[in-house]
């Protein structure tokens, strides 16, 4: 018997493989089969066909949504993201409806009809000193909160104790206080990811996206949870080329990457995600000792998506603009 010692050594290398994905994301815990699925490029599903042309582009066209996450965050962040929504530099938002600035976002939406604002679904905490809490009574969520009703920090804790049906009423519950405030959402999403990780919590995540009649943003990766026996509802829409400021990415490079982003885009359907705000006292009071997503990254994403280059890149790449309320029309009115 020959042994073929090249197949030996490639079937170790992706055991190897497999092994690196489960224990890089052990502070995101992701099952062994799911990490397989990754490695394997494995997709049992379609993808959304002719989406482009009922948005009443070319399959050849690049298209981009600009989405701005953590809307009512703070006051910071919500100046921040109407001034760019109004400059042109994003096209879309998403609300955390467990913050205390929603006042100024309502206001907004009620001046600006038909202004594309999501629900950024969150089930996490990151802040060292700014907390939020469930919407649900701290009783019926205990699977959710800690012992004085904040949300867990980390997604790693979230992932481990989170029960789907205490899950399922909460993400419901921050949809409806959103739509109490006048505002008609178009899409939801999840902040830090943290409904991607457990095939339980995804579920939950997609049922409510039904239930609602709302489009549900997935990225490429976490499809893997789909198959045969889970094949993806009609209103996910998985963003296959997903862009967002990397961590450890220099001060002096951010612009570049921005405009680089813009420069690289395929044709089909992109997101680029920003997370806005200024450098101001009350953004470093909520970020202190957290640089990642803290004042001055907001301060930066800020200035690369309102300048003149950045308009300009758009324009010269021929980049169309679309967004998540143009996708809820192709979805659900047709």
């Amino acid at each position: 018997m020959i042994i073929n010692w090249f197949t030996i050594i490639l079937l170790l290398l992706s055991f190897l493989a497999i092994i690196y994905v489960h224990k890089k994301h052990e502070q995101y815990p992701v099952s062994l089969r799911t990490a397989v699925r990754v490695l394997q490029r494995k997709r049992d599903y379609d993808p959304y066909v002719g989406l482009a042309e009922k948005l009443g582009h070319s399959a050849d066209d690049k298209l981009l949504i600009i989405h701005a996450d953590d809307l009512g965050l703070a006051k910071s962040v919500n100046r921040a993201t109407f001034d760019a929504l109004e400059k042109g530099g994003v096209n879309s938002a998403s609300i955390m409806a467990n913050c205390k600035h929603l006042n100024e976002v309502k206001k907004y939406a009620e001046n600006m009809p038909g202004v594309d604002f999501g629900v950024h679904l969150t089930v996490t905490n990151e802040w060292e000193s700014y907390r939020w809490k469930s919407i649900m009574p701290a009783n019926e969520s205990q699977s959710l909160v800690n012992a004085v009703g904040e949300f867990h920090v980390g997604i790693k804790k979230f992932v481990l104790k989170a029960k789907p049906g205490e899950l399922k009423k909460e993400l419901q519950a921050q949809i409806n206080k959103i739509r109490k405030l006048g505002i008609k959402p178009t899409h939801i999403d999840s902040h830090e990811g943290a409904l991607f990780f457990k095939k339980d919590h995804f579920k939950v995540y997609l049922e409510v996206g039904k239930k609602n009649k709302l489009p549900v943003f997935v990225p490429k990766g976490v499809d893997a949870h789909f198959s045969k026996g889970f094949p993806k509802p009609k209103n996910v829409i998985i963003i296959k080329d997903l862009y967002m400021a990397r961590i450890g990415l220099k001060k002096s490079e951010w612009k570049a990457f921005y405009l680089n982003t813009i420069k690289s885009l395929k044709p089909g359907l992109s997101q680029l995600i920003v997370h806005l705000g200024y450098d101001d006292d009350e953004m470093k009071e909520i970020s202190v000792n957290h640089p990642d997503y803290g004042a001055k990254w907001r301060s930066l994403d800020h200035e690369a998506v309102t300048s003149v280059d950045f308009k300009k890149a758009l324009k010269k790449n021929n980049v169309k603009l679309v967004s998540w309320g143009e996708i809820k029309k192709v979805l659900f009115d047709d």
